[in-house]
């Protein structure tokens, strides 16, 4: 039985893989702020101000967030929609 051709792989540019990184990392902060600032009280008018604990707990969301994404998910989010991954 022969093997089925398959499309040569075409790379990915720079641009479009910082692009994506960049989209992922906005959504993701503003998504995991918002939430943690709601539930410690730090939500304010103009969006969320944090400070010790709860900054910290928005910078492990977004740590944890490309690891389980990238590495378990096949991509984030916006690596699947730009066709980075």
């Amino acid at each position: 039985m022969t093997q089925p051709e398959t499309a040569p792989v075409r790379p990915v540019s720079t641009a479009r893989k910082v692009f994506a990184a960049i989209l992922d990392f906005l959504f993701i902060f503003i998504i995991a702020g918002y939430a943690v600032a709601r539930l410690t009280g730090g939500a304010t008018e103009e969006g969320f101000e944090l400070k010790g604990m709860p900054a910290f707990a928005v910078f492990a969301v977004v740590v944890l967030y490309f690891i389980v994404f990238s590495r378990f998910l096949g991509g984030t989010l916006f690596q699947r929609l730009l066709g980075v991954r």
